[in-house]
């Protein structure tokens, strides 16, 4: 199958989605509520390139530690950590390496468009690009 790539339209939008959590899930039935037009890419199955992790930075416009899970054990054992779990000194090129060899890293969800891009943290914030 081939990797679904960030939207290059006006109008195209794309859920990055991990139907294993549920404000994921919450951000999926809200759209889906609105009758959005929105392709899903199941970033874990289909990761994202560190050139499309480069464009989703710029649309989101914000560094990359504001939307890593530093949660994770992937983070943890990556040794980028402060001490209160922070992204520490690591810089947007290093989590944005460790974003491509571990997606799971990759705040969710996240819903992309042409020039923009959202973190649904509440899930109520993707709504932002309709």
């Amino acid at each position: 199958m081939a990797a679904m790539s960030l939207p290059a339209s006006d109008g195209e939008l794309l859920l990055l989605h991990n139907p294993r959590c549920s404000k994921s899930r919450a951000a999926l039935a809200l759209l889906e509520e609105r009758k959005a037009s929105f392709a899903v890419r199941m970033y874990l199955e289909d990761p994202l390139s560190r050139d499309e992790l480069d464009e989703l930075r710029r649309r989101l416009d914000r560094p990359a530690r504001e939307w890593c899970r530093k949660g994770e054990d992937a983070f943890r054992e990556a040794g980028l950590g402060g001490d209160a779990g922070n992204a520490g000194n690591a810089g947007d090129g290093e989590l944005l390496d460790l974003m491509v060899q571990h997606p799971i890293v990759i705040e969710r969800p996240i819903l992309v468009g042409r020039d923009r891009a959202v973190v649904g943290r509440p899930p109520e914030d993707v709504l932002d690009l309709l």
